[in-house]
């Protein structure tokens, strides 16, 4: 029987797997493995700060343990789908869903922040008669 294998592996660590988690934004999801320690977290095999450059990208995802004030914990996360703002908003998401199933008395600073809430919002689907776009009128003529 064939046994489809991941396209990318989980980064292997002798870490214990303390909660496991899915974020999602837009087109992007993140699955998050949330482990014990303190090494750098990996995204798809690398490196977080290689993976999201710019210290915009690390302020996003430190986030979630600056808001539960904890250091103890590393993770390994895969992410496929969308661009990288919105992979990364997925990747908060799955990190401070992860922190709650691993300890529920960080769930009220987490929501405090506005961290467990999924952005809804999507691409307007383009409508009929609009010449392509979403939200295009046909042009009037004059008079």
């Amino acid at each position: 029987m064939f046994t489809p294998t991941p396209l990318i592996p989980m980064a292997s660590t002798s870490h214990k797997i303390l909660a496991s988690a899915l974020g999602r934004r837009r087109t992007s999801a993140a699955s998050v493995r949330l482990l014990s320690g303190s090494t750098e977290m990996t995204v798809n095999g690398k490196p977080i700060s290689q993976y999201f450059p710019g210290l915009v990208a690390k302020a996003r995802y430190s986030q979630p343990f600056a808001a539960a004030g904890v250091t103890k914990y590393t993770a390994s996360i895969r992410v496929s789908g969308g661009g990288s703002s919105g992979q990364l908003n997925a990747v908060v998401l799955g990190l401070s869903r992860a922190l709650v199933l691993a300890s529920e008395k960080l769930k009220s600073p987490l929501r405090a922040a506005g961290l467990l809430t999924r952005d809804p919002r999507k691409r307007q689907r383009r409508m009929i008669g609009m010449g392509g776009k979403a939200r295009r009128k046909r042009q009037s003529p004059k008079r």
